[in-house]
């Protein structure tokens, strides 16, 4: 069974993400753990802190609990649900349990004080995207799951074989007999000798599945994938951190208003297989 692994830390954003979540798991029929970590500074003191450690262990579980029943009504009991509350570093314990667990997808919520940062900031969910091996969709506050009938893919049409994950990008398209738009963030376009090669290449990868393409004139890359996103209804944007740039950009430039217009698409991280 297909498990879909859901971090939490109890915000309003992570909830939503939760639902996202379980709406997912019901249509793919597959399991949903939440998980909570939490994690105490060490401070140099011969006092014990057992009983802050048991209190928020405690508050964790007694919060993962209530979540868990809210997303059993939510989905008639259709899903398993399973909890995990655990105390350590969230990069290093999310780690270990995807590789327990080997999920489908991770699922965090976008986070950020302002609508501009919904998108995806946020220190753990964008730390997670850029070094997480496993797919991570993060979900934006107002985003809710809705099926999956178009897929958009952010790639340069660079080196194909060893930089898409085509395995786990068919699956999903398969699971959710989804539509794939491939949108160009290279510098070269339809008829240059190159991308007609690449492209060959991918379309040998994929199959059966057809892909559509679509090439980006204009010099604000990150932007015009917004706006792509929104003009073809896409309804998950997957990138691939280590190829393109619009993870790092957000991060190193001032937001602008496109990220607030579009900060409704959930975007899935996806990395080329390792082995």
């Amino acid at each position: 069974m297909k498990t879909i692994l859901l971090a939490t830390d109890f915000s309003v954003t992570a909830t939503n993400a939760a639902n996202y979540a379980a709406d997912m798991a019901q249509a793919i029929k597959a399991k949903l753990v939440l998980l909570h970590v939490y994690q105490f500074p060490m401070v140099a003191t011969d006092i014990p802190v057992v009983t802050d450690v048991e209190a928020e262990m405690l508050q964790a579980e007694t919060g993962l609990l209530h979540l868990k029943n809210d997303l059993v009504k939510r989905t008639a009991g259709s899903v398993e649900i399973d909890t995990l509350t655990i105390q350590g570093p969230f990069f290093t314990t999310l780690k270990e349990q995807c590789e327990k667990l080997h999920p489908y997808s991770v699922v965090m919520g976008s986070q950020g004080t302002t609508a501009a940062e919904r998108l995806l900031l946020g220190g753990h969910t964008v730390y997670a995207m850029k070094h997480l091996h496993w797919p991570l969709i993060t979900v934006p506050k107002q985003a809710s799951f809705n099926g999956i009938k178009k897929i958009g893919l952010a790639c340069d049409l660079h080196n194909v074989p060893d930089t898409i994950p085509a395995d786990e990008l068919l699956i999903l398209l398969k699971d959710f007999n989804a539509e794939l738009h491939v949108v160009n963030t290279g510098d070269k376009h339809d008829f240059d000798p190159q991308v007609v090669f690449e492209s060959g290449e991918l379309q040998n990868m994929l199959g059966d599945i057809t892909p559509h393409f679509h090439f980006l004139a204009g010099n604000d890359t990150d932007r015009e994938i917004m706006e792509f996103a929104d003009q073809k209804n896409i309804d998950l944007l997957v990138v691939l951190p280590r190829r393109h740039g619009i993870l790092h950009n957000i991060l190193h430039r001032s937001h602008t208003k496109i990220f607030v217009l579009h900060s409704y698409v959930p975007v899935m991280a996806m990395h080329p297989s390792t082995t």
